[in-house]
Protein backbone atom coordinates (compact mmCIF):
# COMPACT_ATOMS: atom_id res chain seq x y z
CA UNK A 1 0.00 0.00 0.00
CA UNK A 2 1.24 3.62 -0.97
CA UNK A 3 0.84 6.75 0.45
CA UNK A 4 2.46 9.63 2.26
CA UNK A 5 3.22 9.28 6.03
CA UNK A 6 0.90 11.06 8.41
CA UNK A 7 -2.36 10.34 6.22
CA UNK A 8 -4.24 7.45 7.13
CA UNK A 9 -8.05 6.96 7.61
CA UNK A 10 -9.03 3.64 8.61
CA UNK A 11 -12.92 2.51 8.94
CA UNK A 12 -15.02 -0.74 10.61
CA UNK A 13 -14.76 -0.45 13.85
CA UNK A 14 -17.40 -1.97 16.29
CA UNK A 15 -19.87 1.20 17.78
CA UNK A 16 -21.49 0.89 21.21
CA UNK A 17 -25.08 -0.58 20.63
CA UNK A 18 -28.24 2.28 20.82
CA UNK A 19 -29.46 1.02 24.08
CA UNK A 20 -25.87 1.26 26.32
CA UNK A 21 -25.50 4.67 24.57
CA UNK A 22 -29.15 6.01 25.68
CA UNK A 23 -28.59 4.46 29.41
CA UNK A 24 -25.28 6.45 29.93
CA UNK A 25 -27.07 9.87 28.60
CA UNK A 26 -29.03 9.52 31.76
CA UNK A 27 -25.77 9.86 33.48
CA UNK A 28 -23.62 12.48 34.31
CA UNK A 29 -19.89 12.46 33.83
CA UNK A 30 -19.05 12.85 37.54
CA UNK A 31 -20.84 9.18 38.12
CA UNK A 32 -19.02 7.56 34.96
CA UNK A 33 -16.06 8.91 35.99
CA UNK A 34 -15.76 7.85 39.63
CA UNK A 35 -17.50 4.46 37.93
CA UNK A 36 -13.89 4.27 35.98
CA UNK A 37 -11.60 4.30 39.40
CA UNK A 38 -11.34 8.57 38.02
CA UNK A 39 -10.03 7.39 35.34
CA UNK A 40 -10.54 8.56 31.88
CA UNK A 41 -11.27 11.90 32.60
CA UNK A 42 -9.94 14.51 30.30
CA UNK A 43 -7.96 16.88 30.92
CA UNK A 44 -10.69 19.70 32.39
CA UNK A 45 -9.14 22.41 30.49
CA UNK A 46 -11.50 21.40 28.12
CA UNK A 47 -14.84 22.42 28.64
CA UNK A 48 -18.30 22.72 26.90
CA UNK A 49 -17.55 25.91 24.68
CA UNK A 50 -21.85 27.30 25.21
CA UNK A 51 -23.50 26.81 28.92
CA UNK A 52 -25.71 23.58 28.42
CA UNK A 53 -24.08 21.17 26.51
CA UNK A 54 -24.22 17.86 26.56
CA UNK A 55 -23.57 14.47 23.87
CA UNK A 56 -22.97 10.73 25.06
CA UNK A 57 -21.67 8.45 21.90
CA UNK A 58 -19.66 6.83 20.01
CA UNK A 59 -15.88 8.07 19.36
CA UNK A 60 -14.86 9.15 16.05
CA UNK A 61 -11.13 9.86 16.74
CA UNK A 62 -8.90 12.14 14.78
CA UNK A 63 -5.47 13.40 15.16
CA UNK A 64 -4.41 16.43 13.15
CA UNK A 65 -1.40 19.05 12.76
CA UNK A 66 -1.46 22.06 14.66
CA UNK A 67 -3.75 24.60 13.54
CA UNK A 68 -4.68 22.12 10.43
CA UNK A 69 -8.28 20.96 10.24
CA UNK A 70 -8.23 19.02 6.94
CA UNK A 71 -9.03 15.70 8.11
CA UNK A 72 -11.73 17.01 10.40
CA UNK A 73 -13.50 18.16 7.59
CA UNK A 74 -13.17 14.58 6.22
CA UNK A 75 -14.35 12.46 9.58
CA UNK A 76 -17.76 15.06 9.81
CA UNK A 77 -18.30 13.65 5.97
CA UNK A 78 -17.35 9.96 7.77
CA UNK A 79 -19.04 10.03 10.81
CA UNK A 80 -22.31 8.17 11.71
CA UNK A 81 -25.18 9.75 13.28
CA UNK A 82 -24.83 10.51 17.07
CA UNK A 83 -20.73 10.14 16.64
CA UNK A 84 -18.50 12.14 19.44
CA UNK A 85 -15.96 13.22 17.12
CA UNK A 86 -12.59 13.57 19.21
CA UNK A 87 -9.72 15.93 18.01
CA UNK A 88 -6.29 15.59 18.88
CA UNK A 89 -5.20 19.26 17.95
CA UNK A 90 -2.10 19.09 20.16
CA UNK A 91 -3.09 21.62 23.05
CA UNK A 92 -2.39 24.04 20.09
CA UNK A 93 -4.30 27.43 21.06
CA UNK A 94 -3.69 29.83 18.30
CA UNK A 95 -5.63 28.72 15.32
CA UNK A 96 -9.46 27.59 15.52
CA UNK A 97 -10.18 23.81 14.02
CA UNK A 98 -14.04 24.64 13.73
CA UNK A 99 -16.21 26.83 13.26
CA UNK A 100 -19.64 27.94 11.38
CA UNK A 101 -19.59 26.60 8.45
CA UNK A 102 -18.46 23.01 9.46
CA UNK A 103 -20.47 23.16 12.24
CA UNK A 104 -23.63 23.80 10.27
CA UNK A 105 -22.12 20.53 8.44
CA UNK A 106 -21.90 18.54 11.31
CA UNK A 107 -25.51 19.03 12.35
CA UNK A 108 -26.59 18.82 9.18
CA UNK A 109 -25.28 14.88 8.95
CA UNK A 110 -26.32 14.39 12.80
CA UNK A 111 -22.98 14.47 14.50
CA UNK A 112 -23.74 13.98 18.19
CA UNK A 113 -20.95 16.88 19.36
CA UNK A 114 -16.99 17.19 19.16
CA UNK A 115 -14.15 17.38 21.40
CA UNK A 116 -11.27 19.67 20.57
CA UNK A 117 -7.64 19.18 22.28
CA UNK A 118 -7.39 22.65 20.79
CA UNK A 119 -9.63 25.94 20.05
CA UNK A 120 -12.33 26.92 17.63
CA UNK A 121 -14.67 29.92 16.97
CA UNK A 122 -18.16 31.30 16.05
CA UNK A 123 -19.05 30.21 19.54
CA UNK A 124 -22.57 32.46 18.97
CA UNK A 125 -23.52 30.50 16.11
CA UNK A 126 -22.41 26.75 17.76
CA UNK A 127 -24.57 27.76 21.09
CA UNK A 128 -27.74 28.62 18.32
CA UNK A 129 -26.82 25.14 16.75
CA UNK A 130 -27.36 23.45 19.82
CA UNK A 131 -24.16 21.38 18.63
CA UNK A 132 -22.37 19.87 21.66
CA UNK A 133 -18.82 21.52 21.32
CA UNK A 134 -16.04 21.02 23.87
CA UNK A 135 -12.58 22.71 23.29
CA UNK A 136 -9.74 23.58 25.38
CA UNK A 137 -10.77 27.83 24.34
CA UNK A 138 -11.54 29.97 21.42
CA UNK A 139 -9.73 32.20 18.85
CA UNK A 140 -11.19 34.07 15.95
CA UNK A 141 -7.71 32.97 13.69
CA UNK A 142 -8.49 30.31 11.02
CA UNK A 143 -6.93 26.78 10.15
CA UNK A 144 -5.03 25.70 7.18
CA UNK A 145 -6.56 22.53 5.28
CA UNK A 146 -3.13 20.70 4.46
CA UNK A 147 -2.60 17.90 6.32
CA UNK A 148 -1.22 15.22 7.62
CA UNK A 149 -3.47 13.66 9.76
CA UNK A 150 -5.60 10.56 10.91
CA UNK A 151 -8.84 9.26 11.06
CA UNK A 152 -10.30 6.12 13.10
CA UNK A 153 -7.29 5.48 14.76
CA UNK A 154 -6.33 5.60 18.65
CA UNK A 155 -5.92 9.28 20.20
CA UNK A 156 -4.70 10.74 23.14
CA UNK A 157 -7.38 13.81 24.26
CA UNK A 158 -6.53 15.70 26.79
CA UNK A 159 -4.48 12.75 28.83
CA UNK A 160 -7.08 9.97 28.13
CA UNK A 161 -6.64 7.80 24.99
CA UNK A 162 -9.93 7.39 22.88
CA UNK A 163 -9.67 4.56 20.41
CA UNK A 164 -12.85 4.47 17.55
CA UNK A 165 -15.86 2.99 18.96
CA UNK A 166 -14.78 3.95 23.00
CA UNK A 167 -17.72 5.73 24.59
CA UNK A 168 -17.71 9.52 25.05
CA UNK A 169 -19.84 11.15 28.25
CA UNK A 170 -19.67 15.27 27.87
CA UNK A 171 -21.53 17.54 29.95
CA UNK A 172 -21.03 20.45 31.78
CA UNK A 173 -18.19 18.80 34.12
CA UNK A 174 -15.95 18.15 31.47
CA UNK A 175 -15.20 15.15 29.17
CA UNK A 176 -14.99 10.97 29.90
CA UNK A 177 -13.97 8.61 27.86
CA UNK A 178 -15.11 4.81 28.48
CA UNK A 179 -13.30 1.96 26.96
CA UNK A 180 -16.27 0.35 24.64
CA UNK A 181 -15.25 -3.00 26.15
CA UNK A 182 -15.53 -1.55 29.46
CA UNK A 183 -19.16 0.07 29.01
CA UNK A 184 -21.63 -2.15 30.27
CA UNK A 185 -19.42 -2.65 33.92
CA UNK A 186 -19.28 0.53 33.61
CA UNK A 187 -23.07 1.75 33.30
CA UNK A 188 -23.85 -0.57 36.17
CA UNK A 189 -21.63 1.21 38.66
CA UNK A 190 -22.01 4.68 37.34
CA UNK A 191 -25.59 4.11 38.02
CA UNK A 192 -25.52 2.40 40.97
CA UNK A 193 -23.29 5.97 42.31
CA UNK A 194 -26.15 7.53 40.89
CA UNK A 195 -29.03 6.09 43.52
CA UNK A 196 -26.49 6.39 45.90
CA UNK A 197 -26.04 9.82 45.48
CA UNK A 198 -29.83 11.08 45.17
CA UNK A 199 -30.56 8.49 48.08
CA UNK A 200 -28.03 10.31 50.24
CA UNK A 201 -29.22 13.54 49.11
CA UNK A 202 -32.47 12.63 50.47
CA UNK A 203 -31.33 11.93 53.67
CA UNK A 204 -29.77 15.61 53.99
CA UNK A 205 -32.88 17.01 53.52
CA UNK A 206 -34.52 14.90 55.76
CA UNK A 207 -32.00 16.32 58.84
CA UNK A 208 -29.27 14.20 58.38
CA UNK A 209 -26.65 16.47 56.90
CA UNK A 210 -23.46 14.85 58.58
CA UNK A 211 -21.69 11.85 56.48
CA UNK A 212 -21.81 8.89 58.45
CA UNK A 213 -18.22 6.93 58.77
CA UNK A 214 -15.90 10.29 59.08
CA UNK A 215 -14.58 9.58 62.14
CA UNK A 216 -14.34 5.80 61.84
CA UNK A 217 -12.28 6.74 58.71
CA UNK A 218 -9.93 9.44 60.42
CA UNK A 219 -9.26 6.79 63.44
CA UNK A 220 -8.30 4.29 60.61
CA UNK A 221 -5.47 6.76 59.79
CA UNK A 222 -4.29 7.66 62.51
CA UNK A 223 -5.31 11.24 62.72
CA UNK A 224 -3.55 13.07 65.79
CA UNK A 225 -6.53 15.30 67.98
CA UNK A 226 -5.28 18.24 68.76
CA UNK A 227 -7.34 20.33 71.80
CA UNK A 228 -6.64 24.24 71.38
Amino acid sequence: MSGSPGFRIASGWTRPDAATIAAFAGVPSPNVGDAMNRLGVVDPHIQAVWPGARCVGSALPVWVRAGDNLMIHKAIDMAEPGDVIIVNGQGDLTRALFGELMAQSAAALGVGGLVFDGVVRDVASLAELRLPVFARGVSPAGPFKQGPGEIGRPVAIGGVVCAPGDLVVADADGVVIVPRHDADVVLAEAQAIQEREAKRIQEIRGGSPRRAGIDEELIRRGVIWEAS
